[in-house]
C-alpha cells in the first residue's frame, strides 16, 4: 500500500509546485521539515501505534520515562520501527534513567526510524509543549523531537526540529518542540524521529501544557455531535429478517440508492444534522413492510419530508467541468417508473439545491486527497447476526464505492445489480462468519486489490492455523513449487523445485481456485493468484496430502503442516538475495528496490557509471521511496510521469484530473541502457516507481502483468467492528492512459515456465541482461552473471 510513501510524495510535489507558481526557491531545511511532517503525518499508518490514554492517567508519567513496563521490546505506551532500529535501557550518563537507542545504517530498512506514543487532547491551554533530552552521532539526514495534534482524520498542527540539524552532539543537550493547542485537535502524537543514518539516544520527557504537567491542565469540554447524542440503536438494530421476496428486495435496492444520496448530497445530513446509520434503521422495517413498489416509494417520501425542509442555497452548486475526468451518476433519481413521479421529484430537487461546503462523513486527506471516512461508526457493541446493522453495512460499503471510489468506471461489474444480489446474502446472514464472507464477497467485486476486508482475512479460504512450509507461484496457470518458508526443509522429503502441485488432500487445484475466487479482492488475475498461491496451504495442523507431477511423473507426498508464525504467510519477492546494489558483470549494475535506501541513491548512480546498462527490479515493495530520489538521477530533463484524479466535496460522484507529478533532473546522471523488471508481485508503490523510472529517455520494461493497484488507500470501517480498504485517488499516466486493474505493461513480456523454475534460472533477468549486453554473449555467461547458492537448481 502506498499510503505514507505518497503522501511524502504529495507534499514534496506541493512544495515544488508552489515554489514555480510563485518563484520561490524554499530552503532545504524547510523542505525536509516539511517531507518529516508528511512522513509523520502517516505513521500510525504504517506502524501499530499504541492507543491514545487521557492526559490525567497515572500511567503517563511512567510512559514519558520508559518505565511503563511492556511485552514486548519497547516499553509499555510506545511503539515504533522499524524495530531493528530501536532497543531500550539504562544510562549511566544519565544516572540510571532508562533511555530509548535509535540506531540506523546504510543497510536499515525504511528511509526513517521513529518512536511514537499517544495521548488524548481531553485538556485545555494555549501552549504545549514536549521537551526531552537527547544525545545524537554521527547523523545524517536529521534527528529530533515531535510533536504532532491530529483531529478529526487530518492533521492540525505540527513541529519538529528538521530545521536545527543535530548530526553529533557528545553531551546530553535538553530540546523542545512546541504547538499552540488547536481546537480541532483531538489526539496528541509525539516522539523522536531519525531520517537517514546515525544513532540518536533520548531521555527525560516531559509533556507540558503551558508550562505544568499536562495532567495538571484543566479539562477541555468537547462540543457533542448527533453521534453523541443519538444512541437509540448503539447494542442493536433490532430487525431480524428471516427471507426476502423479490418485491421486498427490489425496495431494499432503492432504499439503499436513496440513503446513500441523501447521505451526500442533502445539506442537511451532509453537514451532520442526521444521525444517519439510525435514520436508516428507523425506516426499514416500513419498507420491508411495504406490499409493493409505489407503498414503499410512499414511505420514503414520507421519511425524506420528515427530514425537514433543506436550507436555502445561494448560490446553488452545480459541478465544475473544468478538468473533469468522472460525472457523478446521477441519471437514476429522473426513473419516474422505478420512484414514482413524487419522490423522483424530492430527490432531483434535492440533487439541485445543494449548498457547497464539507461533508459530515467525509472529508479529503490535505496535500493527497485521497476519502477519509470520518464519523463512520464500526459498532463493535453489537451482537451479530443483525439484519439492520448487515444492511447497513452492505449500504454504507456500496456507496462509499458509488460516490468516492476514484476508479469505478473500470470497476467491470453492473454497480446496481452488485447492490441487488447482495441485499439476501447479506440480511439472511445467519452468524458472524457468513456476515464476514459475504462482505468479502460484495468487497472482492470492486475487482481492486487494495480492497480486501483487511479485519477478516483469517475467515478467507483456505481457513486454519497451519500451513505447508512451501512457497507456491503460479507458473503456466500451474501451481509450482519455488522455495521453502525454512531452508532446511529443501533436503527432506518434500516436493522439489518447479514441482507442480494438482491436487491438495484430493481436491484438485484447478477446483480450489474456483471456489476460492470469490473471497479474492484482486484486480486481476496474476494479482489474484499470487495471493491464492501464498495461502494455498493453509489448513488445519495435520497431514496433508500432495499429489505433483514432475516432468513425465506422477508423485505424491505426505506432508505436515506447520503453524503459521509471523511472516511465514508473506508474499515471497522475486527479486535476488543479497545486497540492495551490485555489479552483475563489469558492464551490468543491478539495485532492488526492495532494500534500497533514498539516502544512497545518489552513491548507487556513482558505483553504476561506465556500466552499459542499470537493471532496477522492482519485483518486490519498495523499502523506501525512490521516485524523486532515484528517478531525478536518470531524466536529463524535466519529466511527467503521472497525474491523480480525485474527489470533489461539493459534486459526490465528480472527479477532477491533477496536474502531472514532474520529476526534475539532478546530478550524477545515469547514462546507460535503464532496464525495468516487473511481474505480478510488482504492487502500488511499486508500481508508482515503475511509473516514474520509465519516464526516463529509453528505459524497457521487461516481465509481465503487475498487480493493477496504485494510489493511496482509504479505509472504511463497517459494523461488526470490521473494517475494508480501498483505492482512494486515481492514478494515469500523464496522456492519462489507467494504471488500475491494467498494471505497469511491460515493453517486453517475459513469464517464466516450468521447466525454467525447475532449473533455477531467472528468464526475466536474463531478458534484462541480454538486451544491454546484446545476443552474442552465451547464456551459460548470463547465468553466470546472477547465481548464486539460492539460484542454483535443487538436487534430486
Amino acid at each position: 500500500m502506498a499510503t505514507c510513501t505518497n503522501l511524502a510524495l504529495s507534499m514534496r510535489t506541493v512544495i515544488a509546485w508552489r515554489s514555480v507558481r510563485l518563484h520561490l526557491t524554499l530552503p532545504a531545511a524547510l523542505i525536509q521539515a516539511f517531507l518529516a511532517y508528511a512522513l509523520l503525518a502517516c505513521l500510525n499508518v504504517a506502524q501499530a501505534a499504541p492507543a491514545c490514554g487521557p492526559s490525567h492517567s497515572p500511567d503517563l508519567a511512567k510512559i514519558l520515562e520508559f518505565e511503563l513496563p511492556s511485552s514486548g521490546a519497547l516499553p509499555g505506551g510506545w511503539s515504533g520501527g522499524p524495530s531493528r532500529t530501536l532497543s531500550s535501557g539504562q544510562s549511566e550518563a544519565r544516572n540510571g534513567e532508562r533511555v530509548i537507542r535509535i540506531e540506523r545504517g546504510p543497510d536499515s530498512p525504511s528511509q526513517f526510524s521513529s518512536l511514537s506514543a499517544c495521548v488524548q487532547m481531553d485538556f485545555a491551554g494555549k501552549t504545549i509543549e514536549l521537551r526531552g533530552r537527547l544525545r545524537t552521532r554521527d547523523v545524517k539526514g536529521f534527528a529530533g523531537l515531535w510533536l504532532r495534534e491530529d483531529g478529526d482524520q487530518k492533521v492540525v498542527a505540527f513541529d519538529n526540529m528538521a530545521h536545527r540539524s543535530l548530526h553529533g552532539t557528545t553531551e546530553w543537550t535538553k530540546y523542545s518542540v512546541t504547538l499552540p493547542e488547536k481546537k480541532q485537535g483531538q489526539r496528541l502524537v509525539f516522539g523522536v524521529l531519525l531520517d537517514g543514518t546515525g544513532t540518536t539516544w533520548v531521555s527525560g520527557l516531559e509533556l507540558r501544557v503551558d508550562g505544568k504537567p499536562v495532567w495538571q491542565a484543566p479539562a477541555r469540554i468537547y462540543p457533542k455531535t448527533i453521534l453523541d447524542t443519538d444512541r437509540q440503536f448503539d447494542n442493536g438494530s433490532g430487525i431480524s429478517i428471516e427471507k426476502l421476496d423479490r418485491t421486498q428486495v427490489g425496495n431494499l435496492a432503492t432504499l439503499g440508492k436513496i440513503w446513500g444520496f441523501l447521505k451526500y448530497y442533502d445539506s442537511a445530513i451532509a453537514s451532520g444534522k442526521h444521525q444517519w446509520d439510525y435514520e436508516l434503521l428507523r425506516v426499514l422495517p416500513a419498507v420491508l413492510a411495504a406490499p409493493d413498489q409505489a407503498s414503499a416509494n410512499a414511505v420514503m417520501a414520507r421519511w425524506i419530508d420528515d427530514m425537514g425542509p433543506a436550507a436555502p442555497c445561494n448560490p446553488c452548486v452545480r459541478v465544475d467541468k473544468r478538468n473533469l475526468q468522472l460525472s457523478p451518476d446521477l441519471g437514476w433519481i429522473t426513473d419516474t417508473r422505478r420512484l414514482g413521479k413524487a419522490l423522483s421529484r424530492k430527490l432531483q430537487w434535492i440533487g439541485s439545491h445543494r449548498q457547497t461546503g464539507s461533508q459530515f462523513y467525509v472529508a479529503l486527506t490535505p496535500g493527497v486527497s485521497n476519502p477519509v471516512f470520518k464519523h463512520e461508526r464500526s459498532y463493535g457493541n453489537i451482537h451479530l447476526p443483525d439484519s439492520g446493522f448487515q444492511l447497513l453495512a452492505l449500504y454504507r460499503f456500496w456507496n462509499i464505492i458509488e460516490y468516492w471510489y476514484p476508479d469505478r468506471n473500470v470497476i467491470g461489474e453492473n454497480w446496481d445489480k452488485v447492490l441487488a444480489t447482495f441485499i439476501p446474502r447479506l440480511a439472511l446472514a445467519k452468524d458472524r462468519t457468513e456476515y464476514q464472507l459475504q462482505l468479502m464477497a460484495l468487497v472482492a467485486r470492486v475487482h481492486d486489490t487494495h480492497a480486501n476486508l483487511w479485519s477478516s482475512l483469517g475467515v478467507r479460504p483456505p481457513v486454519g492455523s497451519c500451513h505447508l512450509p512451501l512457497q507456491l507461484r503460479f507458473i503456466q496457470h500451474q501451481a509450482v513449487v519455488t522455495g521453502y518458508t525454512d531452508d532446511v526443509l529443501a533436503n527432506t522429503s518434500m516436493p522439489k523445485m518447479g514441482d507442480v502441485i494438482t491436487t491438495l488432500n484430493g481436491r484438485p487445484v484447478t477446483t480450489l481456485v474456483k471456489e476460492w475466487t470469490p473471497y479474492y479482492a484482486d484486480s486481476n488475475q496474476a494479482a489474484r493468484l499470487r495471493d491464492m498461491a501464498t495461502f494455498m496451504t493453509r489448513g488445519s495442523c495435520d497431514e496433508v496430502t500432495l499429489n505433483v507431477r514432475r516432468g513425465g511423473q506422477d508423485l505424491r507426498f505426505q506432508v505436515e503442516r506447520v503453524p503459521v508464525t509471523k511472516g511465514s504467510l508473506a508474499m515471497a519477492y522475486h527479486d535476488l538475495p543479497g545486497p540492495a546494489f551490485r555489479r552483475l558483470s563489469p558492464a551490468v549494475a543491478y539495485l532492488k528496490l526492495s532494500s534500497a535506501m533514498a539516502s544512497q541513491a545518489a552513491d548507487y548512480i556513482k558505483r553504476a557509471a561506465g556500466t552499459k546498462g542499470l537493471i532496477i527490479d522492482a519485483r518486490n515493495y519498495p523499502s523506501n521511496f525512490m521516485v524523486f530520489a532515484l528517478g531525478s538521477l536518470l531524466v536529463d530533463r524535466r519529466t511527467p510521469f503521472a497525474r491523480f484524479t480525485v474527489g470533489d466535496l461539493s459534486n459526490p460522484g465528480a472527479f477532477h484530473w491533477t496536474p502531472s507529478q514532474v520529476i526534475e533532473p539532478k546530478a550524477p546522471h545515469y547514462h546507460g541502457k535503464l532496464v525495468i523488471l516487473v511481474d505480478e508481485v510488482t504492487q502500488s508503490q511499486a508500481e508508482y516507481t515503475s511509473m516514474a523510472l520509465r519516464a526516463a529517455p529509453g528505459a524497457v520494461v521487461i516481465g509481465s502483468t503487475t498487480a493493477g493497484a496504485d494510489g493511496n488507500v482509504s479505509r472504511i470501517p463497517l459494523p461488526g467492528d470490521l473494517h475494508a480498504m480501498m483505492s482512494g485517488i486515481g492514478v494515469f499516466y500523464p496522456d492519462r492512459r489507467p494504471t488500475q486493474r491494467v498494471g505497469i505493461v511491460p515493453d517486453v513480456v517475459v513469464k517464466p515456465t516450468v521447466a525454467e523454475i525447475r532449473a533455477g534460472r531467472d528468464p526475466v533477468l536474463e531478458k534484462g541482461l541480454r538486451l544491454i549486453l546484446g545476443p552474442e554473449v552465451p547464456i551459460s555467461e548470463i547465468e553466470q552473471m546472477y547465481r548464486s547458492p539460492l539460484h542454483e537448481p535443487p538436487r534430486n
